[in-house]
């Protein structure tokens, strides 16, 4: 197995050679012999092993295992204690992500203070086939049927294609000494269950199982490209504008295809959502129609589907007083000046009788029954009706900020002006208001 690891370095992982590596180490097989394989080719490495707290005297008994081999062989180690069980209570994970997350977390942050250029885990190729029936058995797209990458980001993971069976004849041949995790015999997780129950009678049933995976995943691999590439081709005809606050999407574009509902699944499967039925509906479906996914939304707007994030914001209503001559907003800044005269108009400015003002004034956002008096026109109108005349978007309307005087409108900022505080003939204070 040395020799065949060392043509996986030299042919895929020769970045690994002159790198700074820390090799993730819970002290069980897989980790101890890709320690050892390492060690042998002399790369540079350093341990890191977690502590999780979860099996009392046995994770301990782990721990000092690792410091053992540490010391063996004269590698530096790093070891960090968890409370596992308090984090996954305060976050509401279970256990397994819980201690995923803690891991991954600390791993990089070892990387990012000492100068490690590569984490190394363990994974290997019976790693690699339970990962694969485990995402087929809850539901995936094809992402999650194309195994785990040998390299991603900072991770490396030379031992993928390794068996368990190969790792547990060279660990034993060479007489080497690794933990044994009582949590693993248990069947109680799902990936047990496939390692101790249905894995072996595949094995049994086809034993070159493991070898025609592989050729599977190379497969699946080729086809992800290929979608990929038609994605990419759909997108750049669909997508007509983009912007911090939305992307909007030709529904024309996906009415072409004969079958939009691959296209609906790749272009925002990564947003979050999951109501491929409901998203295929908005197609067809009335304007302001709309799917929710836990951070983002999808909105029907005539002709257009528009994806964006879900405002969570709570602002607070903005007051400004007579003073002010500059407000600093989450959408621009906003000049107050005293002018002589009106000067050419503009949606992003606004002149009013400042002696009609009531300060302190105050900027916020649209409440339900808001009427204002759009300047040009006789008499009032809802603000609900206007945005419809003017053909905003359920985000556009959410994105609206108002100025007003007391409980009056004075104006839809960057829209319409309120008619009641027009500079007339009679106007002695003449207030310019610019938002940049």
């Amino acid at each position: 197995m040395l020799e065949q690891f060392k043509n996986q370095i030299e042919n895929k992982f020769s970045f690994l050679k002159e790198s700074k590596l820390l090799v993730a180490i819970s002290g069980g097989i897989d980790s101890v012999v890709l320690t050892h394989l390492c060690h042998q080719l002399d790369l540079n490495i350093a341990l890191a092993h977690c502590n999780f707290n979860l099996r009392g005297k046995e994770s301990d008994a782990d721990e000092e295992f690792v410091l053992q081999l540490a010391e063996n062989l004269d590698l530096e180690v790093f070891i960090e204690n968890f409370d596992t069980e308090n984090f996954a209570k305060d976050n509401k994970l279970s256990i397994q992500m819980a201690a995923r997350e803690l891991r991954y977390s600390w791993f990089e942050e070892l990387s990012e203070q000492l100068g490690f250029d590569y984490i190394l885990t363990a994974h290997h190729a019976d790693d690699n086939l339970e990962t694969f029936l485990i995402n087929l058995s809850r539901g995936t797209g094809l992402e999650g049927l194309t195994g785990i990458p040998a390299v991603n980001n900072k991770l490396a993971r030379p031992l993928l294609p390794f068996s368990r069976e190969v790792i547990e004849i060279y660990a034993k041949a060479k007489k080497l000494k690794w933990r044994e995790d009582s949590s693993n015999a248990s069947t109680k997780y799902l990936r047990n269950k496939l390692r101790h129950d249905v894995i072996p009678i595949l094995k049994e049933v086809n034993p070159q199982l493991l070898q025609n995976f592989q050729n599977t995943l190379n497969n699946l691999n080729g086809s992800t490209n290929i979608i990929a590439e038609s994605i990419d081709g759909f997108l750049n005809k669909a997508i007509e504008s983009m912007d911090k606050n939305e992307v909007k999407f030709k529904i024309s574009e996906l009415k072409k295809l004969k079958n939009p509902r691959p296209y609906l699944y790749e272009t925002f499967k990564e947003f979050g959502f999951t109501q491929w039925d409901d998203i295929l509906n908005l197609l067809d479906a009335e304007t302001g129609k709309y799917v929710f996914s836990p951070t983002y939304r999808l909105i029907k707007n005539r002709e257009h589907l528009l994806l964006s994030e879900i405002n969570r914001d709570k602002s607070e209503p903005i007051s400004i007083s007579e003073k002010d001559k500059k407000i600093e907003t989450s959408f621009g800044v906003l000049f107050f000046d005293e002018a002589d005269s009106i000067l050419e108009k503009q949606n992003n400015s606004i002149y009013v009788d400042k002696d009609k003002l009531n300060f302190p004034l105050t900027v916020r956002k649209r409440e339900e029954g808001d009427v204002f008096y759009p300047l040009g026109m006789h008499g009032k109108k809802k603000l609900s009706k206007y945005f419809k005349d003017e053909k905003l978007s359920l985000l556009d309307k959410e994105n609206v900020w108002l100025l007003c005087s007391g409980d009056d409108i004075v104006w839809v900022i960057n829209k319409r002006a309120d008619n009641r505080f027009k500079v007339t003939e009679n106007t002695k204070h003449i207030l310019k208001i610019i938002l940049k």
